[in-house]
């Protein structure tokens, strides 16, 4: 195999920075607008990319199209990059930059892959001089170098590739679908109010008999804030310190920003380890307020300030429909209402811990549980097989650029 050496930019036909405006959450008044934050997690979430004003005069130059290249370069995720693997009505933000490939030379599926890969976030950390802010600019982020096999080659690799991404794509797909059913459910039953047995329960003002209206913290062990760990306390690798960016709606988002903090770092810190069980609250940015249930992980944790840490009191209320709750739209509009800051909101503990909850009966929660707890479990095993072909991907690409393996 030909060991011919390039650079991004020696392959790229355009180089572009995005353009400047404001998202907004009204489909009515233009295109997609992809941000540095729909490009962190490992699949962009077309669903829940906002859009964007543009004239149409403008739209073409920024339009995005399959095989473009979409990169950050500012902030904690300079580096952060993604191939655009379908066609979508989308333009992206200034803090990207669009690299377009030109296709007689390079395969967009085989060059993005690339530079999805840690070995890019890598080569731009080397750049940034170890700097957690530090900003790129175009020039220094497609002056990365690689191996650029014969185009037939490219092909090849871009295709065994595809399959992988398409057996994660079918799997989140699926976790999507099983989310989807509890959060209909929890609807249904706990802001519909049909429930069973709902035609023969009496509700006065709004509040079906045997139900309780209380307060977050009436439910709770103890809801107390993460660790406040800085820059300098970090290093080692005996706890994961998750972020608020690692905090989906019921889902852990692997970002690729692995932060550890040391056993002594831990112990002089007085820190609280995280538990399967316990459920974390991102206290910011939007949505405020979102919820994971932690379950079994790779490491032991901690978490940062601005999640706050749930422990649930059985005695009073069941774990599952707890988190359904606070993922719920209600609850969800009731916190950013609630958070407080002109550049970045935040919603302050106590705040979090008066928001309301209807609070139904123990044997309708259990029901709840039984129901959500093995959908939960499915989405976790999704989950896992996905870290796996992720796992088996990432190692099978620099084994196909060497000629180690044949494709």
């Amino acid at each position: 195999m030909s060991q011919l050496r390039v650079r991004l930019k020696d392959v790229a036909k355009r180089i572009q920075y995005g353009y400047t405006a404001s998202a907004s959450d009204d489909e009515s008044i233009g295109p997609k607008f992809l941000r540095i934050t729909d490009i962190v997690p490992d699949q962009i979430d077309w669903l829940n990319v906002p859009f964007c004003p543009i004239e149409e005069n403008l739209f073409d130059k920024y339009a995005l199209h399959s095989g473009d290249i979409v990169i950050a370069r500012t902030g904690n995720t300079t580096g952060y990059a993604k191939l655009i693997r379908e066609e979508q009505r989308a333009i992206f933000a200034s803090y990207l930059i669009r690299v377009q490939l030109d296709e007689r030379k390079a395969d967009p599926g085989f060059v993005g892959r690339l530079v999805e890969s840690n070995a890019y976030k890598q080569f731009v950390n080397s750049q940034k001089g170890g700097a957690a802010q530090g900003n790129a600019n175009a020039q220094v982020l497609t002056l990365f170098e690689f191996i650029l096999p014969p185009l037939q080659i490219q092909h090849k690799i871009a295709s065994i590739l595809s399959a992988y991404d398409d057996l994660i794509e079918n799997n989140r797909r699926r976790m999507a679908l099983l989310e989807e059913s509890a959060r209909l459910l929890y609807r249904e039953w706990f802001v519909h109010l049909h429930f069973p047995g709902h035609a023969r329960t009496r509700i006065t003002d709004g509040v079906p008999k045997g139900w309780k209206q209380t307060n977050l913290i009436d439910v709770c062990a103890s809801l107390e804030d993460g660790d406040w760990i800085e820059s300098k306390d970090q290093g080692g690798e005996d706890y994961r310190l998750l972020q608020i960016s690692n905090i989906g709606m019921n889902d852990f988002v692997e970002t690729g920003n692995l932060r550890f903090i040391s056993e002594e770092t831990y112990r002089r810190l007085n820190c609280r380890e995280i538990k399967p069980g316990d459920i974390l609250i991102s206290r910011m940015p939007t949505p405020i307020g979102r919820a994971w249930l932690v379950s079994e992980m790779p490491w032991k944790m901690v978490t940062a300030v601005d999640v706050a840490i749930l422990t649930t009191d059985p005695a009073s209320a069941d774990s599952y429909f707890l988190l359904y709750h606070l993922n719920s739209p209600s609850n969800i509009a009731h916190c950013e209402r609630r958070a407080v800051g002109a550049t970045r909101p935040r919603i302050a503990r106590r705040e979090l811990a008066g928001t309301p909850v209807l609070l139904p009966p123990a044997s309708l929660q259990r029901q709840f549980r039984d129901i959500v707890m093995p959908i939960n479990e499915q989405r976790t095993c999704l989950n896992r097989q996905n870290q796996k072909l992720r796992a088996a991907r990432d190692l099978l690409l620099p084994r196909l650029i060497s000629g180690e393996i044949a494709p």
